[in-house]
């Protein structure tokens, strides 16, 4: 990556780029970064519209103590199949929570959810208290909020449970969605007739109304013909390679 780190600097054009109207990759190629490491840094730190370049600077030197903190300790990453650069693994896990985050989840809720999207096998409360350094309490706080909105699965080994993101993960969001707005559409009709049809107001409403259900029936047909994309499997499986041994 060009240059290591971001710079305050660099932030700070990061700042003006967004206020701008910038594309992330337009903002990247003018510091000569990579778009990634633009799209990262914006999205950990508060999104397009949440962005600020001092706080984001500071934020990351917390992290970065953190994590010498945590070096100190001796305590690291833990060891990744098929080569994977464990400190990478992490990276990106921090990155997509804070994606998640930005969705609406809570901070907590989000992480969990990002461990088990990045994971290659379903994860027990503890594996995930130590994978991301919390309590169990937070975890079991955590996994029951994602299992009632159906983001996770909750499986059984015979002895503890087990959590893995389910393949549906994104086919329910969408008909969640779906369902949420049907619920406006039928409010908003409703509303119609109390305001008075032909009103602004109601006026507002109805178009509403009709908007959603056109949105709505485009989007059940399309989940319905995409749906076995989630299940589509690689035709030649990766080779796992071997965690290098701990020489600690």
């Amino acid at each position: 990556m060009p240059g290591g780190r971001l710079t305050q600097q660099e932030r700070q054009q990061i700042a003006v780029g967004l206020a701008d109207g910038l594309a992330y990759a337009e903002i990247a190629r003018r510091l000569d970064r990579p778009t990634s490491t633009v799209t990262r840094e914006v999205m950990r730190n508060g999104g397009p519209t949440g962005y600020r370049a001092d706080l984001a600077h500071h934020a990351t030197q917390r992290r970065t103590r953190r994590r010498t903190q945590t070096a100190a300790r001796g305590t690291r990453a833990a060891p990744q199949p098929y080569g994977r650069d464990a400190e990478a693994v992490l990276e990106f896990q921090e990155t997509l929570a804070t994606v998640i985050m930005t969705a609406g989840l809570p901070k907590m809720t989000a992480r969990v959810l990002s461990c088990l999207y990045t994971a290659d096998t379903s994860l027990t409360a503890s594996e995930l208290a130590e994978r991301l350094q919390v309590s169990p309490a937070s975890i079991s706080k955590a996994v029951s909020f994602l299992a009632d909105l159906e983001l996770i699965r909750r499986e059984s080994d015979g002895r503890r449970d087990r959590y893995v993101v389910d393949n549906d993960l994104w086919y329910q969001s969408m008909i969640r969605s779906i369902r949420d707005n049907d619920r406006f559409s039928e409010a908003a009709r409703e509303g119609v007739a109390v305001l008075g049809r032909g009103t602004p107001a109601a006026t507002r409403l109805e178009n509403a109304a009709r908007f959603l259900d056109f949105v709505s029936e485009s989007l059940n047909r399309a989940v319905e013909q995409a749906r076995d994309v989630l299940y589509t499997k690689p035709e030649t499986p990766p080779v796992a390679a071997a965690p290098e041994p701990d020489r600690g």
